[in-house]
């Protein structure tokens, strides 16, 4: 991580903890390594954890206090149940007590579950207590998404773009199984979607001509957002369910399909390393390859790469891969002992 990022982040830390602090909340701490502030309401006995990716610029106060007006979560599943939504996000969980919900999606990516409350968005633990099974949970959340189909019929390939007003959690209904093949009429062919971070869904034909340029688009607004999701294309597979958007050696996408997995697995990667003793750095070579970087006299934890280099020597993964062990981890790390 930079360093001008680094600072932006402590800066909004150190505004919420003021304001927490103002509101009695004495005990409020960040914690780098999660991006997250942790402090105990009164008449609490567990500390609570915010995770500050969810507190847009400029609204800390208003984060804040509708945070500090509806404490935790419902206490009920009837209470609960109408207020939950699922969310895509990075599959990293934070690094804190309080572990969130969640159930894999696609590569490097999640699902988990929050409570929508008028001012506030909290994540639903996994020891949410409300006497109904978690496979419950994700459905009630799914259940509670708009759904919402587009009017109209294009006559060529065209682009959508969902802007998220707060509400309509245009992201996460790539979660909905069947929901983004029901887009061909509007979008003028096979749907192919872009969710670079979490206010914006792009959405476009396959084998139009503005594909390129999204992948383009995608990167960008992924690379520069606190925000981010995913810079990869979706497409809808079998029975409906979103998939990565594959493309073979000789199309015109094939290379762009290969750079956003790259990136998405360096960026997934790396904020898995942030809280991982031994983690080994996943670099992207000018020619579009993944190279995890072992050091020198030293166990490590690899990344899947296309190769690893050790030193000056660098080999094919499928070359070292027999002497690794998987470590059980999502995303999965292979741990090497001694370079063979």
């Amino acid at each position: 991580m930079g360093l001008f990022r680094r600072v932006a982040r402590a800066r909004l830390a150190s505004r919420v903890i003021k304001r927490l602090r103002r509101a009695g909340m004495e005990d409020a701490r960040y914690h780098s390594a999660s991006f997250s502030v942790r402090f105990t309401r009164p008449g609490d006995d567990e500390p609570s954890v915010l995770r500050l990716d969810e507190v847009g610029r400029g609204r800390v106060d208003q984060f804040v206090a509708g945070l500090l007006r509806a404490p935790g979560l419902p206490a009920t599943w009837a209470e609960a149940r109408p207020l939950l939504r699922p969310v895509l996000r990075g599959a990293t969980p934070p690094a804190d007590v309080s572990t969130p919900l969640s159930q894999p999606a696609m590569p490097f990516l999640a699902e988990f579950v929050v409570v929508d409350q008028p001012d506030t968005m909290t994540y639903v633990s996994a020891g949410h207590g409300w006497g109904v099974t978690d496979d419950e949970v994700f459905a009630a959340a799914r259940a509670n998404l708009s759904g919402a189909k587009l009017v109209g019929v294009a006559d060529e390939p065209v682009v959508v773009q969902f802007v998220d007003d707060g509400d309509s959690y245009w992201t996460s209904h790539l979660l909905l199984d069947g929901w983004l093949a029901g887009l061909a009429g509007q979008v003028g062919g096979r749907p192919v979607a872009f969710a670079p971070e979490r206010g914006i869904l792009l959405v476009t034909a396959d084998g139009s001509d503005h594909l390129p340029g999204l992948f383009a688009q995608a990167e960008a607004a992924f690379l520069r957002s606190p925000r981010a999701i995913t810079p990869m294309a979706y497409v809808s597979g079998e029975r409906g369910r979103t998939v990565p958007y594959s493309a073979e050696p000789g199309s015109p996408y094939w290379i762009c399909v290969r750079r956003a997995e790259a990136v998405l697995a360096s960026w997934g990667y790396a904020r898995q390393a942030e809280h991982l003793p031994l983690a080994a750095e996943l670099l992207i070579t000018d020619d579009g390859r993944t190279r995890a970087l072992w050091p020198e006299n030293s166990p490590a934890l690899l990344p899947k790469a296309d190769e690893v280099q050790y030193g000056d020597t660098v080999r094919p993964w499928e070359e070292i891969s027999g002497g690794l062990t998987a470590q059980g981890l999502t995303p999965e790390r292979w741990r090497g002992e001694t370079w063979p």
